[in-house]
């Protein structure tokens, strides 16, 4: 759903920071990816609720409740706002942007909780006097396993209204899904994209978060994810694909994102360094970056060789911890990408 406001307030001074207003010249464009996290371990659940065993169901729903306690998401959502407004991104792709409904009191526990991830950070952004709204949206998971527990999972692009015109924008879903995995849940993956104008030149973006996990077949499905989206994004003007692409380089999804003339702007922009963006602990404690693996990208494919611009990690040094209510967490348990892109002359 595309939902543009015209700004109200003013925003605030530009910093000169990576993706600040004033790198708008030059035919500069600035993007951030960010895995918000759901705030517990996910795939722990869809395992317990997959077995036939129903006795370790409610066990590790409760265990994921307890988790998600702790990484007190509008907490992080201040941290991410925070970031967002020294960076000023142009163009924001966020993944696990979820809504999050808990009710056990019909079972005896005093157990309530409901969170809106999006709207939680649009509201820490307008405080901040930013203008962002979300263009585009498409639903991921549906989980509702048990009677009071609702997990809905969206990705998201958001674009800052001060800067960028959207001419059109919308969500897919993926033809190549796994579908229903375990009563009540289902996985049915897809993508944002968007059509808009930054500095008077035209550009194409879209943002995904690929299938998960590493049963026989799944890199294979991720590949086949990535081809439909590349092939949806038009190749007369500068295209940027950026997201939780959940494959490391040299995987089939890497290799064909490569043979569409997409560039991986880490690798081009950083040669030898890892960049690892995945993952912290569950609960966000860990007291250093235990990031072991790139499957966070930047892609543009722009018409130009070398790729030229910069790209840095986020949520990656232990000072960018924040306060949670047991212990000093993360923003989330993977790193964020900021990339400043020059794009090719009008």
């Amino acid at each position: 759903d595309t939902s543009i406001t015209a700004p109200d307030t003013p925003a605030p001074p530009p910093d000169l920071s990576v993706g600040a207003t004033d790198r708008d010249a030059g035919g500069r464009v600035s993007v951030m990816s960010q895995n918000m996290y759901v705030g517990a371990d996910v795939d722990a659940v869809i395992g317990a609720l997959a077995t036939p065993d129903p006795n370790d169901d409610f066990p590790a729903l409760l265990a994921a409740i307890q988790t998600l306690s702790l990484t007190d998401f509008p907490a992080r959502a201040r941290a991410f706002a925070r970031t967002i407004g020294r960076e000023r991104p142009h163009l924001i792709g966020l993944q696990e942007a979820s809504v999050i409904d808990i009710d056990l009191t019909a079972l005896g526990l005093a157990v309530v909780v409901h969170l809106d991830f999006l709207e939680t950070l649009k509201a820490e952004l307008a405080a901040r006097g930013l203008h962002y709204a979300v263009a585009a949206r498409v639903k991921n998971i549906t989980a509702a396993p048990l009677p009071g527990i609702q997990l809905v999972d969206y990705d998201a692009l958001l674009v800052d209204t001060d800067r960028v015109t959207v001419g059109s924008a919308q969500g897919r879903s993926f033809a190549d899904n796994l579908g229903v995995v375990a009563p009540g849940i289902e996985l049915k993956r897809g993508w944002v994209s968007a059509e808009v104008t930054i500095g008077g030149r035209a550009i194409s973006v879209a943002s995904t978060h690929l299938e998960s996990g590493s049963a026989p077949g799944l890199a294979q499905l991720r590949a086949a994810q990535a081809r439909e989206l590349a092939a949806s994004m038009p190749t007369d003007r500068p295209s940027i694909l950026l997201g939780d692409l959940n494959d490391v380089q040299g995987s089939p999804m890497h290799e064909l994102l490569g043979g569409t003339k997409f560039l991986d702007a880490w690798w081009h922009l950083r040669r030898g360094e890892p960049g690892y963006t995945c993952c912290h602990a569950a609960d966000l404690s860990n007291p250093r970056s235990s990031m072991v693996k790139r499957i966070d990208y930047v892609w543009a494919r722009i018409g130009r060789r070398p790729l030229r611009g910069e790209i840095k990690r986020i949520g990656v040094e232990p000072a960018e911890k924040i306060a949670g209510p047991a212990f000093m967490i993360w923003p989330s348990d993977h790193a964020g990408l900021v990339a400043v892109l020059r794009m090719a002359e009008r």
